[in-house]
């Protein structure tokens, strides 16, 4: 190490009080991190990519220091999801430093990745609080059933009013109008659940019926329409 002359010729002086590193808080314990190895936690954060056309949600499940479990979502471009294929594959069983300086491929699953690292660091994870943290599988448990990313797709024109595409529920494929034309409510496909009923032998048609829902004042309607065609 190379010291300057200025800093040679200076005399010493003790540091006095040397407290450490403040202690945060890790899945119901209070840690002085020194070291990537003390850092534990389950945290969602959200990035994006420089020309903003796209984001992606990560999930980190850190036990020790090294990612046990990643849930990588993201919406934008078809480029994405490719990359969040390899970054599924990358992320499990790095240190949190080497994932942070990991080409994860996608700009917007590199931001996230940054955005949680602050979150782990500092203590503000979602298992902050939480005894022994959150199991393995937390990442698809939030899910929920049908294993399928909650996505709100809706559309709107001043000159011809809103369209809901696809909403936590499923695929919209009715809207419910009333006499103002206004929606009260609409029909769906949860394609979680139809593909699941397929896989368990059910046909194609009995299936979609089985999958199929309505929400809001349905019976009231005077009409429907299709939200991608009318």
């Amino acid at each position: 190490m190379v010291y300057s002359s200025e800093v040679n010729g200076m005399c010493c002086v003790n540091q006095g009080v040397a407290h450490g590193a403040a202690p945060i808080p890790e899945e119901a314990k209070w840690v002085k991190a020194k070291d990537i190895s003390d850092i534990s936690g389950y945290t969602h954060g959200i990035g994006w990519c420089a020309p903003q056309q796209g984001c992606c949600k990560l999930s980190l499940n850190v036990k020790d220091g090294i990612i046990q479990e990643a849930l990588v979502e993201t919406i934008g471009c078809s480029g994405m999801t490719h990359s969040a294929a390899m970054a599924s594959e990358i992320l499990p069983g790095r240190t949190l430093l080497e994932a942070l300086n990991t080409d994860l491929v996608c700009d917007a699953i590199n931001t996230a990745m940054r955005e949680l690292f602050l979150q782990i660091v500092y203590g503000r994870t979602q298992s902050a609080f939480s005894e022994g943290g959150l199991q393995i599988g937390a990442g698809l448990e939030d899910l929920g059933k049908g294993a399928r990313s909650m996505v709100a797709t809706t559309y709107g024109t001043l000159a011809k009013g809103p369209r809901y595409l696809e909403l936590t529920d499923g695929y919209i494929t009715d809207l419910a109008l009333d006499e103002n034309d206004e929606i009260i409510g609409y029909k769906y496909v949860n394609f979680g659940k139809m593909m699941d009923f397929i896989k368990a032998g059910n046909d194609a048609a009995t299936a979609l019926e089985k999958a199929s829902g309505q929400y809001g004042r349905v019976a009231d309607a005077v009409k429907f329409i299709d939200p991608r065609k009318e």
